[in-house]
């Protein structure tokens, strides 16, 4: 048994037994069971009370006797009789059921609504009747004046089939079509017998089954808080007046059906379609469930009563008739019971719950695993056991893991042999120290925050001597004998760091607000003392309390300063540190041939060529052959790129080199030729004028 408290109110979850974890195999599940006492005296309030796989829907017979459920897999129904404890039958079906209902008050009448458009009837033996619609079935609801079945079909149809159970064979289905719409979820009044339907846009359609005439329109999907177009994925109707609608969006609203807008709108926040909706008449409340949660909220007001968070998703949700009982058709082999006192009392054929419970108010039990222990990676690494990770002796579970608790005790143990011993020292210390409460005590600092103290006993004392005093002023408590504020003077985890940056920034603040507070305190006890006192003498005080205003800023600044200073210090001495601790390789270059060597340390050079001009720098660097690219400012980086020539080339340049060394040595002056030439041209032209 699982207890729980939501909102002050307990919920017993009866079909939870002890925790076992899910990664153990079932021969060792068996092996627990035999050996632990806490899983032999678990609760078992109906037996084989699950499913093979999923459980999909669940209800109540009216007469209160016997469960159904529906699920899979093989598709079956499963009845159990609760005066027995015991399953009474179980059938298997052909296909998976989509809804099923009870007509009669106990299982004698049933009729299922499967997915392979099957519609199949099963008497108190057994199977009685089957029948297919045209269309595949959502939801169908049962019209007890007229023995109709009305069907809620994946089309624009919706189907009315007639269903007198004295000539069920021998007569022929009728249908008729008068919806337009794709409808999910239906339901009848049990009081005038409307019938209602919710369609996938969002609207509430209902109809009079006496004249198969549309009655009225709701379009819901203008009431919801959210933006889009939801489905309606829930119906159910309460009296004569009030109707609860559940959207594929995870609100719930209540409507009366006089008017067209919602009493209320009830928002489960999951973003989940609603798939259960149900009234408790005795307390006005209202139980909606979603796959996630069953949330219980007052229909009146909307406020949350209770809730119920199960570990598997839910798929249906029935209230057992005038009672605190709920059960639950989980995504899960089993189907969970629980038990609400606040709701109402245990049903007769369990009324031993009564007692049970209120035996274990006081005494809730634990929902941690009591043979498994949850440590964090951080734990550990503190013990030890980070090689652990990926081995069968941890199993992941969230931000941490699960380990066996003896192997945790026996590693602590091993990690800190002497934490019990210290343990046991500390818990006879505290002993010693209430024993002497009750002699007369002498004033003693305590171990942590000594300053702290000392300050709080000397501002105490002030403030006891201004009080006796005056004749009707009584003292406040310290903050030294306050039980709430004892452990800032016991855990040495909460000693004050003065030479921290936050302390040091704020200590001027408090220094001069301790300064004005004992000068105030010693005004007052002067005006105690001297009754006489003229108040002339009062505007130097303001004064001096004004300049001390002004010079804790000064004191700010200079901490301020003093800060910045020593981060700088730290900071340069870190730098050295990392220096003197780098460790600097020789690095080794290899002059390639035709290249000619470069003093690294060339400054002069470096100079030279900075000084010249870029046309003088070009000249050089042609002259050379080699291009030099030099960025003294980013760090003195060189590139050096050389130019080389293919064979072809240097063979040809070497040719016309050749060549102009042969013509220079043939070569013949001709200067005379041109002199003579000269001459005779201007001795002619002068004779001629």
């Amino acid at each position: 048994m699982q207890i729980s408290s939501v909102n002050d109110v307990k919920i017993y979850n009866l079909s939870h037994g002890k925790s076992l974890p899910e990664w153990l195999s079932d021969r060792k599940k068996r092996q627990l069971q035999k050996s632990d006492v806490d899983i032999q005296r678990r609760i078992e309030l109906i037996q084989d009370f699950e499913m093979p796989t999923v459980c999909t829907s669940i209800k109540v017979s009216r007469d209160g006797q016997f469960v159904l459920a529906a699920g899979t897999y093989k598709p079956r129904i499963r009845c159990y009789d609760t005066y027995q404890l015991s399953l009474k039958f179980e059938r298997c079906l052909d296909s998976d059921v989509v809804a099923f209902d009870v007509l009669s008050d106990d299982y004698s009448k049933l009729v299922f609504l499967q997915c392979n458009r099957y519609v199949e009837f099963h008497s108190q033996h057994g199977h009685y009747y089957k029948t297919r619609i045209p269309k595949f079935g959502r939801d169908f609801s049962y019209h007890y004046p007229s023995c109709d079945l009305y069907f809620g079909a994946s089309s624009t149809h919706f189907r009315l089939m007639p269903c007198k159970s004295s000539k069920l064979m021998s007569l022929n289905p009728l249908f008729l079509d008068f919806l337009t719409r794709e409808n999910n979820v239906c339901d009848i009044n049990p009081v005038h017998h409307l019938f209602a339907t919710g369609t996938s846009e969002g609207r509430v359609e209902c109809w009079d089954p006496r004249v198969r005439n549309r009655v009225g329109l709701l379009d819901c999907a203008l009431s919801s808080l959210i933006q889009g177009l939801p489905s309606i994925s829930a119906l159910k109707f309460n009296g004569s007046l009030s109707m609860a609608v559940g959207t594929s969006t995870g609100q719930v609203l209540l409507y009366d059906m006089r008017s067209n807008q919602p009493l209320l709108v009830k928002d489960h926040f999951y973003n989940l379609p609603i798939k259960s909706l149900n009234f408790h008449d005795q307390l006005d409340l209202v139980v909606s469930a979603d796959s996630k949660i069953i949330k219980i909220w007052n229909k009146d007001t909307g406020k949350l009563f209770s809730s119920i968070q199960p570990q598997a998703n839910i798929n249906d949700v029935c209230i057992y008739p005038n009672s605190g009982m709920l059960f639950t058709a989980n995504e899960d082999p089993k189907m969970n019971t629980f038990y609400i006192p606040a709701l109402g009392p245990a049903p007769r054929w369990c009324s031993f719950l009564d007692n049970l419970t209120e035996e274990l108010e006081e005494s809730p039990e634990s929902t941690v695993y009591d043979d498994y222990k949850f440590v964090t990676r951080k734990d550990l690494e503190n013990l030890g056991l980070s090689h652990l990770v990926g081995s069968s002796l941890l199993r992941a579970y969230m931000h941490g893991y699960f380990m066996d608790i003896r192997l945790y005790h026996k590693v602590k143990t091993m990690a800190n042999p002497f934490a019990y011993e210290e343990y046991r020292k500390d818990k006879i210390r505290q002993k010693i120290e209430e024993s002497r409460t009750q002699r007369v005590q002498v004033k003693k600092l305590p171990k942590v925050n000594k300053d702290l103290a000392l300050k709080l006993m000397e501002e105490g004392d002030d403030e006891a001597e201004l009080a006796s005093r005056k004749k009707k002023g009584k003292a406040l408590p310290s903050i030294l004998g306050d039980d709430r504020f004892k452990v800032m003077f016991e855990n040495p985890d909460y000693q004050v760091d003065e030479q921290s940056e936050e302390f040091r920034l704020l200590n001027p603040i408090v220094s001069k607000v301790g300064q004005k507070r004992k000068k105030k305190l010693r005004l007052l006890a002067q005006q105690a003392a001297e009754d006489e006192e003229e108040p002339e003498g009062r505007a130097s005080s303001e004064e001096e309390s004004s300049d001390d205003d002004k010079s804790w800023v000064e004191e700010v600044r200079e901490q301020r300063r003093l800060l910045r200073q020593e981060n700088r210090d730290r900071q340069r001495q870190q730098r050295k540190e990392a220096d003197r601790n780098t460790v600097l390789q020789p690095q080794f270059y290899q002059i390639k041939a035709g290249e000619e060597f470069r003093s690294f340390n060339d400054m002069a050079r470096k100079q030279k060529l900075q000084k010249a001009s870029l046309e003088d720098r070009l000249k050089m660097e042609e002259h050379s052959g080699v291009s030099n690219m030099a960025d003294t400012a980013v760090g003195s980086k060189q590139l050096t790129f050389t130019l080389k020539k293919s064979e072809q080339q240097r063979k040809q340049q070497q040719a016309e080199r050749d060549h102009h060394e042969e013509r220079k040595k043939l070569r013949r002056s001709a200067g005379h030729l041109s002199s003579h030439r000269g001459r005779g041209r201007g001795g002619r032209g002068r004779g001629r004028h």
